[in-house]
């Protein structure tokens, strides 16, 4: 199986949209919009890896978050007729999660505008055993060939200049059921979720950006030998090996699919993973946009220390 994994699509659309939506934590998003990303981030670099990884006919696609800036409803229609235009995959072969910009504000979470969108993305196989949340029932589980792609939501509301991601104790508990299940212990897990697992070295810095119950998830997925944890969150490849009781997971990061950037581990693209038949990870690609051939070239992914 060929699974292809993006991240951090950072659509913008602001057309109709009042400018009392913007008397809460929007208005510093705006500004941080206008004052550093609006130049970074390229809907065009989005649109080219969709249609990128349209072409190379993978099994199955992992979206790990921050679809949105802002989590306005202009923006999440965007990011849909993204999906079903230029991405053109079903929503049987898509494991979708939120980032922390998609519930960017209480409202967003009430009104669970992320899982109103791609409802149709997030069926899970194994809904008995998933956990009422907020945000709406989370995990969702796809069993696909010798995989059991499993998605997370760490997204939660913060305040302004706070990025850090929480799953909670019921979706952690409703994983631990999933992973004991029979079905999900003969296949290969493949976790997605918008924060990494390996937190900054400060406690303080944890507490703004990080996943800040990183190491409940560690107690959760302990007797796992192997398997991988997928995430973007921090716009960068990367590879990280974490370990458990059991052995270790490959922890590994996407960049943001729009960004512009010098840093050829943070420029826009995708990354490719390929499994053999009885689920055991081959080959790890990033492809990399190249804007000014409108191409993707192929590189390693970096081990991160």
């Amino acid at each position: 199986m060929r699974v292809a994994h993006f991240s951090d699509l950072h659509v913008l659309a602001l057309d109709g949209v009042g400018r009392s939506r913007f008397l809460n934590k929007r208005f510093t998003g705006l500004v941080n919009l206008r004052l550093k990303r609006e130049h970074k981030h390229r809907p065009g670099h989005v649109r080219a890896v969709a249609r990128a990884i349209a072409e190379a006919k993978v099994d199955h696609v992992v979206i790990t978050g921050d679809l949105t800036n802002l989590a306005l409803e202009q923006e999440f229609e965007a990011v849909k007729r993204l999906i079903e235009t230029d991405l053109g995959v079903a929503a049987d072969d898509v494991t979708i999660v939120p980032g922390n910009h998609d519930l960017y504000t209480r409202g967003a979470m009430r009104a669970q505008r992320f899982t109103r969108f791609f409802a149709p993305y997030l069926e899970s196989d194994l809904p008995d055993l998933a956990a009422d949340i907020e945000l709406g029932r989370f995990p969702v589980v796809k069993l696909r060939g010798p995989l059991a792609l499993i998605g997370l939501s760490s997204a939660v509301p913060r305040p302004p200049l706070v990025a850090s991601g929480s799953l909670g104790r019921k979706q952690l508990e409703a994983l631990a059921r999933i992973l004991a299940h029979d079905e999900v212990k003969r296949r290969t897990p493949i976790l997605a979720l918008h924060h990494p697992i390996h937190n900054p070295p400060s406690r303080l810095k944890t507490l703004v950006e990080g996943l800040v119950d990183a190491g409940d998830l560690g107690d959760v997925i302990a007797g796992l030998g192997s398997g991988l944890l997928l995430h973007g969150h921090l716009h960068n490849r990367m590879q990280r090996d974490f370990r458990t009781s059991a052995g270790s997971l490959l922890a590994v990061g996407a960049t943001s699919a729009s960004l512009h950037h010098a840093d050829e581990h943070r420029m826009a693209g995708f990354n490719l993973y390929e499994f053999d038949g009885a689920g055991a990870l081959q080959e790890i690609e990033a492809h990399v946009f190249e804007p000014s051939t409108e191409a993707f070239r192929i590189a390693r992914v970096p081990a991160w220390h």
